[in-house]
């Protein structure tokens, strides 16, 4: 099946601008055109595309992504330095995700002593 970037757009919740900018450096490789100079995607762009949202959510830089896309293109010779790419990225989001975690801690820390206070302060105008 065949998708213009109306419908990429619409299914992915991307632009047709970000498309355009993904297509442009080089980071979706599955954007062919038709002879009036239509973009159109299959099934594997859908599936591009959300890999690339979802590395470039967690901070992957395009240089990387498209290093990786290159790679992708030369064939299976590269399936080790993919890994490799993949296993760096995976160590960097395992990184955030702990910080994300004691980040979390601390609100729920400051959360808790809000309510401690306006517990306190409830219960002083109460008394008033």
């Amino acid at each position: 099946m065949s998708y213009t970037v109306k419908d990429i757009s619409t299914k992915t919740g991307v632009t047709a601008h970000t498309l355009r900018f993904y297509e442009k450096q080089g980071v979706l490789p599955y954007a062919e055109r038709t002879k009036n100079g239509i973009r159109m995607y299959d099934e594997s762009s859908i599936e591009w595309i959300e890999t690339i949202l979802a590395l470039r959510s967690t901070g992957i830089p395009l240089a990387d992504l498209k290093h990786y896309v290159d790679l992708y293109k030369e064939g299976d010779s590269t399936l080790q330095q993919r890994k490799e790419i993949m296993n760096n990225h995976k160590v960097k989001v395992e990184e955030q995700i702990l910080q994300l975690i004691k980040t979390l801690g601390r609100i729920n820390y400051k959360m808790a002593l809000y309510d401690v206070q306006l517990e306190e302060l409830e219960r002083s105008n109460c008394t008033l």
